[in-house]
């Protein structure tokens, strides 16, 4: 794994002070020897949060996702067409260029447990974003490689 240096955008997945998952991005100010970078987080300009370099990883289009409780959001046709709309908001909050967002209608299953919603371009390589039950009620929305039927 390459380094994190000054000027990456990061995202951290950390816990807010009602002790609920989030998801935070931002940049890095710097790294230090201890393991630890300062960021300057979005929407606090201070840019002296310090974190473990293990909690943080550079943004990119397969890491930035969505993970939503209800089960419906996949078993209802119409919430998974939303879906996209909510992980594209998501990407754009990232700082990732996404073009060309083709859905794919109401989504193509996959497989049991997994639709893809749409296809896409960032960075001039081709993604499927895909909606993916992970529990029972949770949904995973994330793009990836598009992948290769036999």
């Amino acid at each position: 794994m390459i380094p994190l240096v000054h000027g990456d955008r990061i995202r951290w997945e950390t816990t807010d002070d009602d002790g609920l998952p989030m998801v935070r991005y931002g940049f890095v100010g710097g790294v230090s020897q201890n393991g630890t970078a300062v960021v300057m987080l979005d929407g606090d300009l201070k840019g002296n949060t310090v974190v473990r370099v293990n909690e943080i990883e550079r943004v990119s289009i397969t890491n930035v996702e969505l993970r939503l409780t209800g089960s419906d959001l996949l078993d209802d046709p119409s919430l998974r067409q939303g879906l996209v709309q909510m992980w594209s908001a998501e990407a754009d909050q990232a700082g990732l260029e996404v073009n060309a967002v083709q859905r794919l209608g109401t989504g193509v299953r996959d497989t049991a447990s997994e639709y893809a919603l749409a296809e896409l371009q960032s960075g001039g390589r081709h993604y499927v974003l895909r909606a993916i039950r992970e529990q029972i009620d949770v949904v995973c929305v994330r793009a990836d490689l598009p992948r290769r039927w036999e």
